[in-house]
């Protein structure tokens, strides 16, 4: 317990409350940036994030991993907000948070490993893509001093790290925010700031709950926005926890993320929040920064509110151009750089799903749609290439007259075509015997085609014999096969 305990809150602490501080100061103009998205006033998303942040890092699965309100919850809740309003928001938040605590009793994180590899590369590099395209509105109609502090920001947040020691010490992100706001405001100019971007809050939240009939109408209204904010929540947070995984070389607890972000929308629905989940452009800013356990994230909630309250009047003059920089440092951390150049190393299909997944990502700007492209090309492909290591070789013994053909490999509904496909139904001979010893049916599709084969056989005057099923074979084909029911032969014949 004392070792889990320092494992994942004191292990790293400098590290941890540098990183966190730069988190916060990149989560605020993205909390009011996505407020705006959803409709809502900014406090709403300030809320969010303070209290997702804060609760995750006691309850989530996966140290070190930043969650907050985010861009893509966001554009599910415009419609609802417009329709119904603020508080059916919160309701449908909580709802929200009520179903992924479902999803992590029921062990659906498990459900990431039909995920590959390729889908979430896509994944990554869409995201990386959009958070650069986020950028762009502030790098549109602006002066050149707009510009001219982008790139000094970049330059420090590159170059800062190379100075001996003290770039060692230091995040640049939050050398290029402080150094970027002070000439900012010496200089006297005339840019966007966070300020800006919306009206800060100067209370702390309080316990608010929805003010909305409990009854099955509100149900049928939430509900509908409520699961694909689950869905996309979940995933968007397992393909993160996934990322850091990779980042800091560790392994995270899906089902307990799932819960714990169920718990952690909870919580900001009865603050007066919106709905949040992980995010990958802020974990990757947190890991590179130098964060590694729960307290970087605890850290980012709580200075984050800080932050808000008290330095309002600091936060408020900070340039947007400062923060521009840090999300391009992400969006260029974020992209696989190598999976461009593995694109003439790795198979087609390989490369066909990363391009799918990125493209609809990027289209339609619904993390949700473009992995479940991936996925269902994915679990295309490798049908399609499974379909291709199934064999069937056959052999004459013209004592007996009898055919036997030795079926080898995996049957189902993209083989079982080729697997008639292998037979001889014209050939005069009085039996035939179909060895499936070293073959495993799996579907209907696969009994189908045995059927078939089967009863075509004893069409042209064999006698047919089926051997050597393994346990889980026999089993489906006893329940759905009809070659040995006169009665469904009969039927089968009439179609």
């Amino acid at each position: 317990m004392v070792n889990t305990l320092k494992n994942q809150w004191l292990s790293n602490i400098r590290g941890d409350l540098l990183a966190g501080i730069v988190v916060a100061l990149a989560l605020i103009p993205e909390a009011i940036a996505f407020s705006i998205i959803a409709g809502v006033d900014p406090k709403v998303g300030l809320y969010a994030s303070f209290c997702i942040a804060v609760i995750i890092a006691f309850v989530g699965g996966r140290p070190g991993m930043i969650s907050a309100a985010t861009a893509a919850m966001a554009v599910l809740m415009v419609t609802l907000v417009k329709e119904h309003g603020l508080q059916y928001l919160l309701a449908a938040t909580l709802l929200t948070g009520v179903i992924q605590l479902i999803a992590g009793y029921l062990k659906l994180g498990s459900l990431m490993r039909f995920v590959s590899r390729s889908v979430v590369t896509g994944f990554v590099n869409a995201l990386a893509i959009l958070i650069f395209m986020a950028q762009l509105p502030e790098l549109t109609n602006v002066t050149w001093h707009v510009y001219a502090m982008t790139a000094a920001g970049l330059g420090i947040i590159y170059l800062f790290p190379l100075i001996p020691v003290v770039g060692r010490i230091l995040p640049s992100p939050l050398v290029c925010i402080v150094v970027l706001t002070a000439v900012a405001v010496a200089l006297g100019l005339d840019i966007r700031t966070v300020g800006d971007m919306g009206e800060l809050p100067d209370t702390l939240p309080i316990f608010l709950w929805p003010d909305v009939p409990l009854n099955l109408e509100t149900l049928m209204i939430i509900l509908p926005y409520s699961l694909p904010l689950a869905v996309v929540g979940l995933l968007e947070s397992m393909m993160t926890a996934t990322i850091v995984d990779d980042l800091t070389d560790t392994e995270s607890d899906r089902n307990r993320e799932c819960k714990g972000q169920g718990i952690a929308n909870i919580g900001s629905g009865l603050i007066g929040g919106m709905a949040g989940c992980a995010m990958i452009g802020q974990s990757i800013i947190n890991v590179k920064s130098g964060g590694r356990t729960r307290l970087s994230t605890l850290t980012a909630g709580v200075f984050l509110l800080i932050m808000v309250l008290v330095l309002d009047s600091l936060l408020v003059q900070i340039p947007m151009a400062a923060l521009v920089a840090v999300m391009i440092m992400v969006s260029i951390g974020t992209f696989s750089w190598e999976s461009i150049r593995n694109l003439k190393d790795h198979p087609l299909s390989t490369n066909i799903v990363m391009l799918v997944t990125v493209i609809v990502v990027v289209a339609t700007h619904n993390l949700a749609f473009g992995v479940l492209a991936g996925v269902l090309l994915a679990a295309l492909f490798f049908a399609n290439k499974i379909g291709h290591y199934m064999m069937v070789s056959s052999d004459l013994d013209e004592q007996t007259d009898t055919r036997t053909y030795t079926v080898v490999g995996q049957v189902f509904f993209s083989s079982s075509e080729k697997l008639l496909q292998a037979f001889d139904f014209k050939e005069a001979v009085d039996n035939v015997v179909i060895d499936l010893s070293r073959a495993h049916f799996w579907d209907i599709t696969a009994v189908g085609a045995l059927d078939k084969a089967v009863i075509k056989f004893r069409r042209e005057g064999a006698d047919v014999e089926v051997i050597g099923l393994n346990e889980a074979s026999a089993t489906i084909v006893d329940r759905f096969g009809v070659h040995d029911k006169p009665e469904a032969v009969d039927q089968l014949m009439g179609h």
